[in-house]
């Protein structure tokens, strides 16, 4: 599955963090001859990673050529995956809707089939929307599915907490922190991570829904409904600086509210979870080597909601350039 080229000499790398941009990463560079350790104070199912929807789309995240490039190359990535069925990924139909004039649709031209939006489709009150066909990932699945992939490639897994690098420089060449909401706090120089707030539930699918919507900008707050093969996921909420993880029963009902008359056919639905999940957000994803730090370091980190749909594109990076430190 991999597209990197094998290394001449094997390195130490550590990476920081078990979620979907840790184990991609992980992934990538053991494919390419690495020795990987994988360290992290969290299982891979209990990070915000797994509470994710999760829909390959740029979802609070970076808007540039750059973020573009990574989304393209995950997108590859997850469409080659959806013809392996223990992956958790499928693709599916759905419909983005926009409630402004000139609302950001920078990501259709990354997609092959997107189409206008049929105004008897559109929620009372929307300027258009597009209808396209996108990965949707079963995260409990896919996290199992990818790490137990990295582990086939002799990736070591060490549950810690690391709060200083130096803690690493005798056990690694290479260092990769994708931290998530801590990436700033360990490299020591970036204060500006902040947590976005998101609420979800999870209903059972048993009236067989297939097709999304997504309605960012619903009058009454941002709204998603997201099928996966045997549940719902129903959101949500995007309250930046937030960083309560408890679930809040009034803002499920009013999730769960909305959510229905969008898509009526979820009334009476069983409600299977409540999940909360802090996106780590910042004004641009940091992706790039650090310097100032006795070992080479790969900052990935600052993904905000969309850190499963530029997972793969991000990887990939990361990979060249820790060629690029070693090189």
């Amino acid at each position: 599955m991999s597209t990197q080229t094998h290394s001449a000499q094997p390195t130490r790398i550590t990476v920081i963090g078990a979620g979907v941009i840790g184990l991609s990463s992980a992934y990538e560079l053991a494919s390419a001859g690495h020795h990987v350790t994988v360290i992290a104070d969290q299982d891979s199912l209990e990070t915000v990673s797994a509470v994710a929807a999760a829909i390959w789309f740029p979802y609070h995240s970076e808007n540039s050529p750059a973020a573009d490039l990574l989304l393209a190359r995950s997108l590859a990535r997850f469409e080659k995956l959806a013809h392996i069925a223990e992956t958790g990924v499928d693709l599916r139909t759905g419909l983005n809707v926009d409630h402004v004039p000139g609302a950001d649709r920078s990501w259709t031209k990354i997609v092959a089939n997107v189409s206008e939006a049929l105004p008897a489709d559109l929620p009372e009150g929307a300027f258009g929307g597009a209808y396209a066909t996108v990965p949707i990932i079963t995260m409990s699945t896919y996290l199992l599915w990818l790490k137990n992939e990295v582990a086939k490639l002799g990736v070591t897994f060490i549950r810690q907490t690391i709060k200083d690098l130096k803690e690493l420089e005798h056990d690694a060449d290479v260092v990769v922190i994708a931290g998530g909401l801590r990436g700033g706090e360990l490299l020591g120089d970036d204060d500006t991570v902040y947590p976005i707030r998101g609420q979800v539930l999870r209903l059972a699918n048993t009236n067989n829904l297939r097709n999304w919507l997504c309605d960012d900008d619903y009058p009454e707050g941002v709204s998603y409904i997201i099928p996966r093969r045997e549940d719902i996921i129903v959101g949500g909420t995007d309250t930046a600086h937030d960083w309560n993880q408890e679930v809040d029963p009034k803002t499920a009902t009013q999730i769960l509210r909305r959510a229905t008359a969008l898509v009526p056919e979820l009334a009476g639905l069983q409600v299977l979870e409540h999940k909360v999940g802090l996106r780590p957000a910042r004004a641009s994803i940091r992706l790039e080597l650090v310097s100032g730090h006795r070992l080479p370091v790969v900052a990935a980190y600052g993904h905000g909601g969309a850190g499963v749909t530029l997972s793969w594109g991000t990887a990939q990076r990361v990979a060249e350039l820790v060629d690029s430190a070693l090189s």
